[in-house]
């Protein structure tokens, strides 16, 4: 074998494995993006829009209010 025919050999092999591995990378992408748009649809059912938080906390605030209101007024007595 002529040196030119093992330099040839060596870049297929490095040809078909480089190109296996980018395969391979773009599989795990594309699996990720999907696995992302997945998540996005979620979190517009599964979690707490911001205002809907807010309004929740303003309540429980006021529930505190009262609760250390009264709790004054038993302190004073």
């Amino acid at each position: 074998m002529n040196p030119q025919t093992i330099i040839n050999i060596a870049f297929a092999i490095t040809g078909f494995l480089g190109g296996w591995i980018l395969k391979i990378i773009w599989d795990e992408i594309k699996l990720l993006q999907k696995n992302q748009q997945g998540i996005e649809h979620d979190i517009s059912s599964n979690y707490v829009r911001k205002d809907d938080y807010r309004v929740d906390i303003a309540e429980v605030k006021g529930m505190l209010a009262r609760i250390f209101d009264k709790l004054d007024g038993k302190a004073d007595k």
